[in-house]
């Protein structure tokens, strides 16, 4: 027997144990199998580990979607994207030119075409902002777990996005996020008791600063030695 003589449900399940890239190249053979790797059912998990992965035409978001990661661990998240922006070289803005809104605009299509999905773990995406995370929370409603960690552009916004359009979330992490205010954590624990709530670190970390802040010399310091 071909393979293209199973049925659907027969490929979807064969499809399930590939990885994005090998169901892509697999879809390729023939029209039968494109078919199963366009169907929604196969996409209920996403895991990219860096977002010049969300460039790829891979994978597909739809409503089946239940569980999303975006997880970027590498030197230049530390080195680069974690830098305030008006501390970073021309050099370094020329490095975050190129992928700062890739996570951004991906985001936008989820909330557009994933309104069932159940989890959103962000990490070292240091260029989205509370926006994006307002959006997700407006757009899918039935979210229950939202991971944030070294998210540096997130603040007290987007615990405040929590506490107003959060009604279905059971867990939230905010670890790493150095903008986010002890402050800010009270305000979900009082408005969303029955969320469960963790920060570790983050409103323990030196905040960003405005420019036209003067930080004495010895936070200066501090803060540089962070991405060093």
């Amino acid at each position: 027997m071909h393979v293209t003589q199973l049925d659907h449900e027969c490929l979807l399940h064969i499809f399930s144990y590939l990885d994005k890239e090998n169901r892509k190249s697999l879809s390729l053979t023939c029209h039968p199998l494109r078919e199963v790797f366009l169907d929604p059912r196969l996409w209920t998990v996403l895991h990219f580990s860096s977002p010049c992965q969300l460039t790829r035409d891979n994978f597909v978001l739809g409503p089946s979607l239940r569980y999303l990661t975006v997880c970027w661990f590498s030197s230049r998240v530390l080195q680069v994207c974690n830098i305030e922006d008006w501390l970073k070289s021309s050099f370094q803005k020329d490095i975050c030119s190129k992928h700062e809104n890739l996570v951004s605009t991906f985001l936008a299509h989820v909330c557009h075409m994933c309104p069932n999905l159940l989890w959103l773990s962000l990490s070292g995406c240091g260029h989205i902002t509370d926006q994006d995370v307002i959006s997700v929370l407006q757009s899918c409603r039935k979210l229950r777990c939202l991971h944030l960690e070294n998210c540096v552009r997130i603040t007290d916004c987007s615990l405040q996005g929590v506490a107003t359009h959060g009604e279905s979330l059971v867990e939230v992490k905010v670890d790493f996020c150095r903008n986010v205010t002890q402050a800010g954590l009270q305000a979900v624990k009082e408005k969303r008791p029955c969320i469960q709530l963790s920060a570790e670190r983050s409103a323990d970390m030196i905040p960003d600063s405005k420019p036209e802040e003067r930080l004495p010399l010895r936070r200066t310091l501090q803060k540089v030695l962070q991405f060093t």
